[in-house]
């Protein structure tokens, strides 16, 4: 999953994207700066909120683009 997690902050232009978590909460990333890649988990961070959030690597279920508005 690290794999195809770096390749998504890589692709220009960035297409914002989820991280869906194994207990179905989601992760959206909006930026790449906002993505720092450790060892086991995934930090993203939202500055205009003032939070963040971990995502274990051993976790992470799925990828993917989310859905769009109707």
């Amino acid at each position: 999953m690290r794999e195809t997690i770096e390749a998504l902050l890589k692709r220009r232009p960035f297409e914002p994207f989820e991280i869906r978590m194994s207990k179905g909460d989601s992760v959206l990333v909006k930026h790449p700066e906002s993505v720092v890649m450790m060892k086991t988990q995934v930090l993203v961070v939202y500055p205009e909120d003032d939070r963040f959030v971990f995502c274990a690597l051993l976790h992470i279920a799925d990828v993917q683009r989310p859905m769009q508005a109707a």
